[in-house]
């Protein structure tokens, strides 16, 4: 069914872009039971290993059901009030959630889930809902640190360059064409944003100026998500580029070809290029200092393997065709 959200004048200058390690969190979790979201995220389901297995996290399956269409509290991963959020802030802004708030929503997400309501879990979280945020909130941030806290430089890195990639698309391309871009499940005309979800409710709200947030996420795909009701802002997520790649690693013999031609550090940066990087994303990625980063850069730079562009504050790399042939092994 369709969600249908209304644009008027200023929300067209409100639309914004961000982050939220708490949502990819919650993205995560609902990866491990959704069997069609393992393609692209077999690897990291492999280097987790046991790890998920040792998590309780009966309270948030509750809502996040392994099959069919339902409605997820809003408050779980209510969207960020900044650019960026970092965990701890987000983690702070589900904690302090409304206790009559999380009631609603809590009360709204059962009546999706046929006998979610009437299990003694559900009836314990919505006799004391002020009980049950506190409880949400520290399952949610031991699966942080399980799923999705060693491999964040990775993650937050594919969410920043989408974001500076889409925001290129918008420069040229304008706001209409950029919804198209993002999914194909999105469509915007005549100031409506038409999103085609799996749910079976119908859902229409007009933004009244408070603009609309886009959050790429590389747990959502295929799916996009939307949904969220006052007070949260409208929010789309939807999948971002680049996840094909986002677990991949050269076959060793291309790894130890590269090696032996540029050396460890340079081959190691060249291969971790997959999308544009920063100087200090791609330390953090691969735990050098930036200084010896951005010695490493300018020599490949020099020889014709990577292109460079000022992106705002920053400076992002991306590797040229013959960079990436090059770490391709091609």
């Amino acid at each position: 069914m369709p969600v249908y959200l209304r644009f008027g004048p200023d929300d067209l200058l409100r639309c914004r872009f961000a982050v939220s390690p708490v949502f990819e969190t919650h993205e995560a979790i609902r990866t491990l039971r959704r069997t069609e979201r393992h393609g692209y995220h077999r690897p990291w389901l492999r280097r987790l290993g046991d790890a998920a297995a040792g998590l309780d996290l009966e309270p948030l399956w509750l809502f996040i059901p392994s099959a069919g269409p339902s409605y997820t509290p809003d408050f779980l991963g209510g969207p960020p009030r900044a650019g960026y959020t970092s965990v701890a802030d987000g983690l702070a802004q589900l904690r302090a959630t409304d206790p009559a708030l999380a009631h609603a929503e809590m009360t709204l997400s059962f009546s999706t889930i046929p006998g979610a309501a009437e299990s003694p879990l559900g009836r314990r979280l919505l006799d004391d809902p002020a009980a049950a945020v506190a409880l949400l909130a520290d399952v949610t941030e031991r699966a942080w640190h399980v799923l999705v806290e060693p491999f964040w430089p990775r993650l937050h890195d594919l969410l920043e360059a989408d974001i500076d990639y889409r925001a290129r698309q918008l420069a040229s391309a304008g706001l209409g064409e950029l919804f198209a871009l993002l999914h194909n499940r999105l469509s915007f005309e005549d100031g409506l944003l038409t999103v085609r979800t799996k749910n079976d409710y119908f859902y229409e709200r007009d933004l009244a100026g408070d603009g609309l947030l886009l959050m790429p996420s590389a747990f959502a795909w295929p799916d996009v998500v939307t949904g969220f009701q006052p007070p949260w802002q409208p929010t789309v997520i939807y999948p971002a580029r680049g996840i094909g790649a986002l677990w991949s690693e050269p076959a060793p013999e291309t790894a130890q070809a590269l090696t032996r031609l540029l050396g460890a550090g340079r081959a190691a940066v060249l291969a971790a290029l997959g999308e544009p990087a920063s100087t200090s994303a791609l330390a953090r990625r691969l735990g050098l200092a930036p200084s010896s980063v951005s010695a490493h850069l300018s020599v490949l730079r020099a020889a014709g393997l990577l292109t460079s562009r000022r992106e705002r504050h920053r400076v992002l790399y991306e590797r040229t065709p013959l960079g990436a042939a090059l770490a391709a092994g091609g």
